[in-house]
């Protein structure tokens, strides 16, 4: 049964006229109280679809980046008093279905994160995810686990549900506009110790669904290494980094200047 938790999904898209629908239709609406889709310039038909389902939607003026969508799809979602936010990507890829399970450790008070992991179902590979993605996907996880200390299957899917005692902890406006704003935000969770789960989603591949080229996934790659070189220089106290530390914790030390 469901919690007293406000429930927002929010969805940064681009270009996703293909697939938008499809995602929608799937998610369990009697779990959702509200769907919010942040377009960031789009030039194909995704604003008009959204509007046809009836979205609330948030426009960019110009493509800003897919952190930079993220920045403002969890700032409107705590402006509708959200208790818990979902973010999935609209391109199909990962079962919306599963929305209830990828949020049930959050409503049970165990976990203040959980991913939807592709990795925790079968081979990914077999699925039709590419050899050099997986490779590369794999390496990384890898690196993060041991410079992060913990042992999660993936930490790059785009379905994941955040508590809002998180969104307001950490400071995501300051992390990346690119790609690796994913990671930096669990990099931020690990940091302040926020607990994170992880669920089985079995992964769809096919041409409608985004996908970076290699060339984006390898600048993503050095991205994710930089930000781990960041993360040691500030937990071994030789760099402190702002991006890291707990807005709570800010306006305690403010509290006492």
């Amino acid at each position: 049964m469901r919690q007293s938790n406000k429930v927002i999904v929010v969805m940064p898209a681009y270009n996703a006229e293909k697939t938008l629908k499809l995602t929608y239709e799937r998610l369990p609406k009697d779990c959702v109280d509200l769907v919010i889709l942040v377009d960031d310039s789009s030039t194909d038909e995704t604003v008009q679809i959204a509007k046809e389902l009836g979205l609330k939607i948030f426009l960019h003026s110009k493509n800003y980046g897919y952190g930079a969508n993220q920045k403002t799809c969890y700032t409107e979602a705590l402006k509708e008093q959200s208790g818990i936010v979902v973010m999935l990507h609209p391109d199909y890829q990962y079962d919306p279905a599963l929305l209830p399970q990828l949020i049930e450790p959050i409503e049970r008070g165990v976990a203040d994160i959980v991913l939807g992991s592709r990795f925790l179902v079968d081979d990914a590979l077999k699925r039709g995810m590419p050899w050099w993605k997986y490779i590369a996907n794999r390496f990384l996880t890898k690196i993060e686990n041991i410079v992060l200390h913990q042992t999660l299957s993936e930490y790059h899917t785009g379905y994941r549900a955040y508590s809002r005692r998180f969104l307001e902890s950490v400071p995501f406006i300051l992390n990346s506009d690119k790609f690796v704003f994913d990671q930096e935000i669990l990099a931020q969770a690990v940091h302040n110790g926020f607990r994170i789960a992880e669920i089985p989603v079995p992964a769809k591949y096919f041409p409608d669904a985004s996908s970076a080229g290699f060339f984006d996934s390898l600048f993503y790659g050095f991205s994710i290494l930089f930000l781990l070189f960041k993360y040691i220089l500030d937990t071994s106290g030789i760099i402190r980094q702002k991006q890291f530390q707990s807005l709570v914790s800010r306006y305690k030390a403010m509290e006492f200047e």
